[in-house]
């Protein structure tokens, strides 16, 4: 770099990050309000467009049955190619939610493609200072990284209002999001045909470990992985999900972050459900392919810590609301995770 030459956007960014990984220090953990009834939601599509009425009044009534009332965004049902209204529009939906003392939480009404557009376009100071519940999954994995990480803000991997939301699905997205109280121990919803359970669980590493929760679906950690948005694996018990993806694939991205050290870093993993994760059907990639429980086992039974396969997590019907930030405590053997702390406050 020579002297006195101006250093680029870029160059600042990926300085900056750098800096902030030597320093070692996160953000310090910010908990947003709990929900109650009567509070109003903001709505957002920051990836993927909504345009149909029927998904969207079926996003209202979601709200509607946990008591709360919709908001959607003003660029909400636009669409510009596959996603929904350009990058600044969906980011000025954020900001606004953010901003909006009216507006008690944010859930995206789905996932799709596009929230990474978002991460150098927010402005992480005005989201510090107005936190709230923040939910979504799937593609929105990149905004929990980007907010939980820039702001220390704890955000919920959880439903999108277009999620199925199962009894079981609703009992923890209430629990963990209109409670202030630790959540306490959860694990997958108890089985009506033990001779063929509908969620297979597994130690692929026994043992026990507790740290901060975070993670996410796997495309979206390997897609940040080299930007200022990157996870922070550190003593974390690290969640990761996926859906559609080719063993080969999620023996790429799992190698990445083996060989970044985010595997190594982390206390303990927990590997969601994968749906669809198989080649794919007449037309696999090779003639001879790893199943992706021989992929998990491969790369993830390899390491020193606990690992745990199985929990619902994602891209399911019953789906597990995880609090990203809050410590918790996975135990393989039992094939349990227990937040040891509340998420929100009152």
């Amino acid at each position: 770099m020579g002297v006195g030459r101006t250093l680029t956007r870029r160059e600042l960014l990926f300085g900056a990050a750098a800096t902030a990984t030597a320093a070692g220090a996160p953000p310090k953990l910010i908990r947003p309000k709990a929900l109650r009834p009567g509070d109003t939601i903001g709505l957002i599509t920051p990836s993927a467009y909504v345009a149909d009425p029927d998904r969207m009044l079926l996003a209202e009534r979601t709200l509607a049955h946990f008591g709360l009332k919709a908001r959607l965004g003003r660029n909400v049902r636009k669409k510009s190619g596959y996603v929904g209204g350009s990058a600044e529009e969906r980011a000025a939906d954020v900001h606004e939610m953010f901003a909006n003392p009216e507006i008690k939480g944010i859930l995206a009404i789905r996932g799709g493609y596009g929230a990474a557009h978002l991460l150098d376009r927010l402005d992480y100071g005005l989201i510090a200072r107005n936190p709230k519940v923040f939910a979504g999954y799937s593609d929105i994995t990149a905004l929990h990284l980007a907010l939980h990480g820039k702001t220390g803000l704890v955000t919920f991997h959880g439903p999108v209002t277009l999620s199925r939301f199962t009894e079981y699905t609703q009992k923890h997205f209430r629990s963990v999001l209109f409670e202030t109280k630790a959540l306490g121990t959860v694990s997958n919803p108890p089985d009506t045909n033990p001779l063929r359970p509908a969620h297979l669980t597994r130690a692929v590493r026994p043992g026990r470990a507790t740290g901060p929760l975070i993670g996410g679906n796997l495309t979206l950690i390997a897609s940040t992985m080299g930007t200022p948005y990157e996870m922070d694996t550190r003593g974390r018990i690290l969640f990761i999900e996926d859906v559609g993806e080719e063993p080969y694939s999620i023996d790429r991205m799992l190698t990445q972050l083996k060989l970044s050290g985010k595997l190594d870093a982390a206390a303990g993993i927990v590997w969601g459900e994968c749906s669809g994760c198989r080649p794919r059907q007449f037309e696999p990639s090779f003639e001879s392919t790893f199943s992706t429980g021989e992929v998990v086992d491969n790369i993830l039974g390899g390491l020193r810590i606990p690992v745990l396969s199985g929990l619902v997590i994602g891209h399911t019907d019953d789906q597990l609301t995880l609090p990203l930030g809050i410590r918790a405590t996975l135990d393989a053997d039992a094939a349990t995770l227990t937040l040891e702390e509340s998420a929100c406050v009152s």
